[in-house]
């Protein structure tokens, strides 16, 4: 913001209209007054139009487009977080170039929320004039020298104190402590800084000092300052606005909107620089004839045309230019002049807000202009400093609508409640200028709801609330980091673990103790594509279950199957309840497919760890998955379905085969792959089975052949081999499951105990002060509230920031912009780990199939089902990632199931009977 230039109209009276030898009759005098305020009218349409104009400089500017030339320039100031009112803690501030050829050093005392209010102290030090215009090390010297002697009056002692630097010139800013001045202004000319990093200059002058310990934390604008200084009362405050001496905004943009960042997630706030805003098609029907002249003797014609119609330092220039005008025609004063009235400059802010008083402005009138008015020349006068300060007010609404206007657009909300900080003379000074700009603003973004808060010394407080919200994210980012480390596996960990799983998994072969059970299945095959027939099938894994007919036909698979409930008193009952359910269930599905009465073969897909003796024969170790049905664990679960069968009279069912849900899904991916060997499960629990050399699977006869081993990975580590991946936090959710101390590798991976791993993490963040402002929430305390599918939620590519933060609301989590880029950052780390670990899983698998078969290159496939493994968006590319670096010698090919548990069940009974077939053959 540049003064007026020294030339000016005095020496041109007939520049505006020179002064008439006759007045103009009162007809004429009353045109000539209208036509002079018609000239700072602005209508409705206008002030749309300059709303959308800027709205799309905004747009262009942030999208980095350099063609046509953006009219505003949409810096970024790298603040990405507002004051959430816990900042605590002694800041420093200095401030340079905020009020000219002067300095302030303020100490300023945050208290928080509860804390009382504390007024900063302040010392204003005068720059000499040789200073401003010397080398730029002779006055960032002289700063630090005023840094120190107000310290020297402090009791600060030697500790370290954190500073935010207010440096109010025209710079390009990199990082928040990063800020190259572009060119100086307001009578500075120091050689050697612009092009230069101020903030390495001010930090290389304290650091020549010696004296005090300072770290120079943030470099601050004024805008910025006014939307961080604001009183958190009202809610958070994310858009701030400057009508000062000139006008500036800022508000908090989603930094994936700005290209210059390169960023995707959160938010950083945005200086708009809205001073230089200078569409000819939106201003030219508002620029009038005095906004031209004020322009043309200014020191930068041409430039910051909008904020020559809005900023304290033209408003009384305006009404000065308009005044002489009328008085030269005539009009205003019986035709005379004064040289108040002639001289550039002379009328100031203050000055038009005291003439426009309606109670004394009269009298002030005459005060100030040096002149004797009539009634009727002070009304005129209080109506042009009117027409003048309320097209100010309107025209700064506009470009105000056109912010709000975006922000309720990108964050999608019906009704935007936000409140704006404001700061700067003109509001202070000007008594209507704010209701003016209110009215304003509701009409032309009716959709906003909008706060008006006057910041609490934005220069002083704001800059130190900046430092201190930076201090906090600073050290809450350490926190973070330290909480999430032992998520971070590292290739030595995955090879580790690899090298465990293979040591396991022969242990468990051999019949020796091992926590991998290594279980034969008796399926010696997979399908070859020639079964044919119909086949029951039922999926037993969890609360709910299925009954299917399952058609094989050389025209492909038709599957039809329904649903059924398993309530919890049920399946924590007694065995014999539990099984005369299932079989309720599947004679009520019989009814419904027309099958009454029919005896065809059943597989049976029971998706809990069984030590199986034959095809048909599985002895149940233990319930997993929240079943604790009484009776079951070491009994034959077939000869448990047989037995209510029979209690259930005149019904026939064939039951072939039990099948383990990760069979069943190695068994249906291999109907369409025959290089499908491998079955993993990644859903509520996780397991995965192979084809093993049957010479190595020391409990079944035989040295030719397969046989498909399930491993009941879930229970690996349960023998305290995974001791040095477990965190806290694993111990918490282990140590409040049904069965504590088992299922470790389970735990660590399965979509049953992600979320709870994650609501673990968020407790402990919350009680370190990282989350939610510390406050200890009560649905956090409820166990399972935080569901495993809210993290494939939260990490969606597809979803903003803004739909996370609603599924976390959703949930009672009242959370800012921060607090849920730290959720999906737990989510990330939680869920990276579980994929890794399930990717060293399955290259210990491949790697031994390999080695069985004595080859330099194993081409392998993998069928996967589980809802964690479909549904995530990257749980899925890291378990391949973490394969193909762990197994870089097979080539290993992921295939979703489509219904292994169901149609890969009647698949393992398909194939035992074509098998059976051949053998009586």
């Amino acid at each position: 913001m540049d003064p007026i230039g020294p030339r000016g109209l005095q020496q041109r009276e007939g520049a505006l209209g020179c002064p008439q030898e006759g007045l103009p009759s009162p007809s004429e005098s009353s045109e000539l007054v209208q036509e002079c305020l018609q000239q700072f009218k602005v209508t409705e349409a206008q002030l749309r139009q300059i709303q959308a104009s800027l709205l799309g400089s905004m747009e262009q500017a942030l999208s980095g487009k350099a063609s046509p030339a953006p009219a505003v320039r949409m810096l970024p100031t790298y603040v990405g977080s507002i004051p959430h009112g816990t900042e605590q803690g002694d800041f420093l501030v200095l401030e340079l170039g905020a009020s000219g050829a002067s300095l302030r050093v303020l100490w300023v005392t945050l208290m928080g929320v509860e804390g009382h209010k504390t007024e900063p102290r302040s010392q204003e030090f005068v720059i000499p004039q040789e200073v401003m215009l010397g080398p730029g090390q002779q006055l960032f010297d002289f700063a630090a020298r005023c840094l120190s002697e107000f310290l020297d009056a402090l009791p600060v002692g030697k500790q370290g104190l954190q500073l935010g630097f207010s440096f109010s010139f025209p710079c390009h800013q990199t990082g928040l402590d990063k800020s190259t001045l572009i060119s100086w202004t307001k009578g500075f000319k120091c050689s050697g800084v612009e092009g230069q990093d101020v903030v390495q200059l001010l930090r290389d002058a304290i650091q020549r000092q010696g004296t005090y310990s300072i770290d120079v934390v943030a470099v601050v604008n004024d805008t910025v300052g006014t939307m961080m200084g604001c009183d958190l009362g009202v809610g958070p405050c994310e858009v701030g606005l400057v009508v000062d001496t000139g006008t500036n905004a800022c508000y908090m943009e989603e930094a994936r909107h700005v290209a210059v960042l390169g960023e995707d997630r959160g938010r950083v706030c945005i200086s708009v620089e809205w001073g230089s805003f200078s569409d000819d098609e939106a201003l030219g029907p508002v620029w009038t004839i005095f906004d031209r002249t004020l322009d043309q003797e200014s020191l930068n014609p041409g430039a910051q045309r909008f904020e020559k119609m809005i900023g304290g330092l033209y408003l009384g220039e305006l009404v000065r230019l308009a005044l002489a005008d009328l008085a030269q025609r005539g009009v205003l004063f019986g035709g005379s002049t004064s040289p108040v009235l002639l001289s550039p400059g002379s009328i100031l802010l203050e000055h038009v807000a005291e003439m426009e008083n309606p109670s004394g402005g009269t009298a002030r009138v005459h005060a100030l202009l040096g002149l004797n008015p009539r009634t009727s020349d002070a009304e005129l006068v209080q109506q042009v400093c009117a027409a003048v300060s309320t097209r100010a007010a309107q025209l700064c609404a506009a470009a105000l609508a056109a912010i709000l206007s975006r922000l309720q657009h990108i964050r999608e909300q019906q009704k935007l409640q936000i409140a704006v900080a404001t700061g700067g003379r003109v509001f202070e000074q000007h008594p209507r200028f704010l209701a003016i700009l209110q009215e304003t603003v509701m009409l032309l973004a009716p959709e906003c709801d909008v706060s008006f808060i006057p910041s609490v010394d934005g220069g002083g407080q704001g800059v130190a609330m900046v430092t201190a919200v930076a201090a906090r994210l600073a050290a809450h980012r350490r926190l973070l980091e330290e909480t999430l480390a032992p998520f971070w596996l590292t290739r030595e960990q995955l090879v580790a673990l690899q090298r465990q799983m293979r040591e396991a998994m022969a242990k468990g072969l051999q019949g020796k103790t091992s926590s991998l059970r290594m279980l034969p299945t008796y399926v010696r095959a997979i399908p070859d594509g020639s079964e044919r027939g119909d086949f029951l099938a039922l999926d037993l894994g969890g609360t709910n279950f299925r009954v299917l007919l399952v058609r094989l036909a050389s025209g492909g698979v038709q599957i039809t199957n329904q649903i059924y409930s398993i309530p919890e008193y049920v399946a924590q009952g007694s065995g014999e309840q539990l099984f005369d359910h299932i079989v309720d269930c599947i004679v009520d599905f019989q009814q419904k497919q027309g099958l009454s009465g029919h005896s065809l073969p059943l597989g049976f897909t029971f998706s809990f760890p069984c030590r199986q003796l034959g095809l048909d024969q599985g002895i149940l170790l233990n319930w997993t998955k929240g079943f604790s049905a009484s009776d079951c664990e070491g009994q034959d679960v077939v000869y448990l379905l047989r037995e209510a069968i029979k209690r259930r009279q005149a019904v026939k069912l064939n039951v072939v085969a039990i099948v383990n849900d990760t069979v069943g899904t190695m068994m249906s991916c291999g109907y369409e792959n025959p290089h499908c060997e491998v079955g993993l499960i990644v859903g509520t629990g996780t397991n995965a089975c192979y084809m093993e050399e049957l010479r190595n699977v020391a409990s079944v006869p035989g040295d030719s052949g397969h046989m498909c081993i399930n491993m009941e990975w879930g229970a690996f580590g349960d023998d305290g081999s995974l001791g040095m991946l477990s965190t806290y936090f694993d111990e918490r959710v282990d140590q409040a499951s049904i069965n504590p101390g088992r299922q470790r590798f389970e735990k660590m991976i399965s979509g049953m105990y992600l979320g709870e791993i994650v609501r673990h993490i968020l407790l402990h963040l919350t009680s370190r002060g990282v989350l939610f402002r510390g406050q200890q929430i009560q649905c956090l305390q409820t166990r399972d509230i935080f569901k495993t599918k809210f993290l494939s939620q939260i990490e969606s590519d597809s979803l903003a920031l803004r739909q996370v933060r609603a599924i976390l609301e959703d949930l009672g989590l009242p959370l800012t912009s921060d607090d849920a880029l730290m959720v999906l950052e737990v989510c990330q780390a939680v869920s990276r780990r579980a994929a890794q670990l399930c990717g060293a899983g399955v290259a210990a698998v491949v790697e031994k199939i390999r080695e069985n078969r004595g080859l330099e290159k194993l081409t392998v496939s993998v069928g996967v089902d589980g809802t964690l493994y479909k549904l995530h968006p990257h749980f899925s590319r890291l378990v391949e990632e973490t394969v193909q670096e762990l197994a870089p010698c097979c080539e290993v090919t992921f295939l979703q199931s489509k219904d292994g548990s169901g149609k890969g069940a009647a698949l393992v009974t398909a194939v035992a009977c074509r098998l059976a077939q051949m053998t009586r053959v």
